[in-house]
């Protein structure tokens, strides 16, 4: 990205319009019921013999629930529970394994949550055991897991090390004590440089920590503060998300005072000062939220047009296929989409039962593929190549970006559409122009900005 001026106050009601974050496309908006035996199809079908899989293992459990969290987590304090669902999970990855046609192995493995540590060293060891004996891991894999630094003892991150995780995500968020009582989550400066340092003696070099603007009684300077804390920890990659105030869907959220979130004019100043402190501390701009050292492969795949969005985000991951495994984890493949079961004991219970538990999901079609495409490279890009684009879904289109071209945010280059800095921050809208599915809703998805 580029310094751009401010989006003029005109553009605010655009900010503040819902429309889907485009980690996928069709959207989870489009999910219905889905039966077992569709997914074992297009397992059976849409994988090939060489094919890398990619594998996203959901932990739903957190210690304690943060109020802004708009994940799939629950807070527990039993480890009885906790090792149960351990058990589930490997229950699954077997009956994953022996649905699974001939394959190349896993290139990518994510574990997400909640906070998937939770497991313990011992824990996350018989999955990654069990995972590497029943489908395997292909040589230089990325392991990834998410952690929550409140938890990040020496002995827990020697053992992640020793597993031979790759990279790590931290949540941050907001450095400053005060926002951070604000949303549920104390948790002092020090004790991430700690976690930081803990990981690099590790071995774990790839590092993710991942910062929040738009949070109660939130501030420019709070925002700057925590984008240069992040900074001068040199981590290789850096995620600036606005948080996404959905109480209607999580209703922990209601905790939080809704009177102090910042408005659109705000959050997008927000937005821009943590842009101008990560750049100018050298870090490079990438897609909708992330920032990453120009050496470090996801920068490198940017600048060669080969980044990637998934369920995790901005990502260098080629998989073909992305395989769900956990309570509410999702899944995709050339058929579709596949959402597992997301309470924790009917997940537990249809495994138990020897079934694959999916509960929802979506076919995709010729279309939906060619349109994904399209979002996809958007999202990546800020560009798109028109003749790529079917002429009758061109004219659909072209009626959509007009108001957005006129206030600026998209040009037309000859056979190009390009997205201007001035427009990046609503690239999100641009994607919609290309969605056949979407249509406006007050409650459906996140502010744009």
């Amino acid at each position: 990205m580029t310094d751009a001026p401010m989006p003029s106050r005109d553009l605010l009601a655009l900010a503040e319009a819902r429309v889907p974050r485009y980690t996928s496309y069709p959207t989870a908006a489009q999910f219905g019921a889905l039966e077992e035996a569709t997914y074992r199809e297009w397992l059976r079908e849409g994988i090939g013999a060489a094919d890398p899989l990619s594998l996203y293992l959901h932990v739903p459990f957190c210690r304690d629930l943060c109020w802004y969290c708009a994940c799939h987590a629950k807070p527990t304090r039993s480890d009885a529970r906790v090792a149960a669902y351990g058990a589930a999970l490997r229950a699954e990855l077997d009956l994953l394994a022996a649905a699974l046609p001939a394959h190349g192995g896993i290139s990518h493995l994510h574990f997400g949550g909640g906070t998937p540590s939770i497991l313990k060293a011992e824990g996350l060891g018989l999955l990654l055991a069990a995972i590497r004996a029943r489908i395997g891991i292909r040589p230089g894999a990325e392991l990834a897991i998410e952690l929550d630094p409140r938890l990040m003892d020496e002995a827990l991150v020697e053992g992640l090390g020793a597993l031979g995780f790759t990279r790590a995500s931290l949540g941050v968020q907001d450095i400053a004590p005060e926002v951070q009582a604000r949303i549920g989550r104390p948790q002092p400066a020090e004790m991430v440089r700690v976690g930081v340092e803990r990981l690099r003696r590790a071995g774990i070099t790839g590092i993710n920590l991942d910062l929040m603007y738009g949070l109660p009684a939130q501030t420019v300077a709070h925002v700057e503060a925590s984008a240069r804390f992040a900074a001068e920890l040199r981590v290789p990659r850096i995620a600036v998300f606005g948080y996404a105030h959905v109480a209607w869907m999580k209703p922990h959220q209601k905790a939080i005072d809704a009177s102090l979130l910042p408005g659109a004019s705000a959050r997008m100043e927000q937005a821009e000062a943590a842009e101008a402190v990560l750049r100018a501390a050298g870090y490079v701009a990438l897609g909708l939220d992330h920032f990453a050292l120009p050496e470090d492969p996801l920068a490198i795949a940017a600048d060669e047009g080969r980044l990637r969005r998934n369920f995790q985000g901005y990502t260098t991951d080629t998989a073909p296929a992305l395989l769900g495994l956990g309570a509410s984890s999702i899944g995709a493949l050339r058929g579709g989409f596949a959402q597992n079961i997301a309470d924790e004991r009917r997940y537990a219970e249809a495994v138990a039962a020897g079934r694959l538990p999916v509960a929802r999901g979506v076919a995709t079609t010729e279309e939906d593929r060619l349109r994904a495409g399209l979002i996809e490279r958007l999202m990546c890009d800020f560009a798109l190549d028109l003749c790529a684009v079917p002429d009758v879904m061109l004219v659909d289109a072209m009626a959509r970006l007009g108001p957005l071209e006129r206030d600026g945010l998209v040009r037309l280059d000859g056979a190009h559409l390009l997205v201007p800095p001035a427009g990046r921050r609503f690239v999100r809208q641009v994607a919609a122009c290309f969605d056949a599915y979407w249509q406006p809703a007050a409650q459906r998805h996140s502010a744009a900005v």
